[in-house]
């Protein structure tokens, strides 16, 4: 593998690669790095594949402005096209997880002619700016008190996870003030990355913040402690490698790129109205992990992503596996990628 820094307009993210042949561009989620797709670049460069995963911005060794405006939907697209351009592709296969799979499916909807191919491992316009699959307009009368759900037509995001907060900690409320989250975590990393590890995975209890009070809490008090590692899907050695990758000069940066995706959910769900409508036709595998603790805030996706993605050729539930699916168990995950892959063609 080879690592190479690439300027995407004013920023440059880190690229790790591995292989020849058509793009396919692996985008991670928080907690991840381009790390998070150990498992992956191997098989898919012996596939006949160029396989790229990136440190999205503000991750890893990639750059990490502090300001939110610098994480919108509107800019993420732009840095994934740069990086598109920058490795002469015309068209790619996005593999997307977490926020990696919001901006896939942001790029397949509004730049359908640079995606291939995309493989989800989150429901599409389910993601904090989304609508739920429910279009642009709004369901509940002008003035209506805001609803405590993540995806919605009905009021901003941040409204809606006031909402939420009013009956129980929930980290998208607790991540919209700036600067509480950073004094929080800046010195806690390996604790905090453990914790969120383990919470997100198939054995994990993420919902256990539903028994927290919002007030006096932050996002460690909520957090079951983690077991020791190794993990089945974790050794200490892999661990280590995030933890380092995470650390910067600045301690209040070190989680610049994730909590700064959550302060963005406002304008992203501003600006995505007028792609509300607009349904996937880009050919799609959905592959998630059966387990995934986070699939509580998806109501009813199933039904509705049959419907409003066309372009879809299966649902994959992978066993045993939580939110970190291409990770917990990377076997099942690369046969499902990789017979996509054949399948799609080059």
């Amino acid at each position: 593998m080879t690592e190479r820094m690439i300027d995407v307009g004013g920023y440059r993210l880190r690229a790790v690669e591995q292989g020849q042949g058509p793009l396919v561009l692996m985008i991670h989620g928080f907690p991840g790095l381009a790390w998070s797709w150990r498992h992956q670049m191997d098989p898919v460069a012996g596939a006949g594949y160029r396989a790229v995963a990136i440190d999205s911005l503000g991750y890893g060794g990639s750059d990490r402005p502090a300001g939110p405006a610098a994480y919108t939907a509107e800019r993420m697209q732009d840095y994934l096209l740069a990086l598109l351009d920058h490795y002469e592709a015309d068209r790619a296969i996005v593999v997307g997880q977490d926020f990696g799979a919001q901006y896939a499916w942001n790029l397949a909807v509004r730049a359908p002619d640079r995606v291939a191919a995309l493989v989800a491992t989150i429901p599409y316009d389910y993601d904090l700016a989304g609508r739920a699959m429910l279009g642009s307009e709004p369901r509940l009368p002008a003035g209506s008190p805001p609803r405590p759900e993540a995806s919605s037509p009905d009021r901003p995001p941040s409204e809606r996870f006031a909402a939420m907060a009013r009956e129980h900690f929930v980290h998208f409320h607790y991540f919209q003030q700036v600067g509480s989250a950073e004094r929080e975590l800046a010195d806690q990393a390996p604790d905090f990355l453990a914790r969120l590890f383990h919470a997100l995975s198939a054995k994990g209890d993420l919902w256990s913040w539903k028994t927290a009070s919002t007030v006096g809490s932050g996002y460690l008090d909520v957090l079951p402690p983690a077991p020791p590692l190794p993990w089945p899907w974790l050794s200490e050695a892999e661990f280590d490698r995030f933890v380092a990758d995470y650390r910067d000069a600045d301690p209040m940066r070190r989680f610049m790129g994730g909590l700064n995706s959550y302060r963005t959910a406002d304008d992203n769900w501003r600006s995505g109205e007028g792609w509300a409508d607009h349904d996937v036709e880009t050919t799609t595998l959905f592959l998630y992990g059966a387990q995934d603790p986070s699939f509580g805030f998806f109501p009813d996706w199933e039904e509705r992503m049959r419907k409003r993605v066309p372009g879809l050729r299966g649902i994959t539930a992978v066993p045993n596996a939580g939110h970190f699916v291409q990770q917990e168990q990377p076997q099942a995950f690369n046969r499902a990628l990789l017979d996509f892959l054949a399948e799609v063609g080059r």
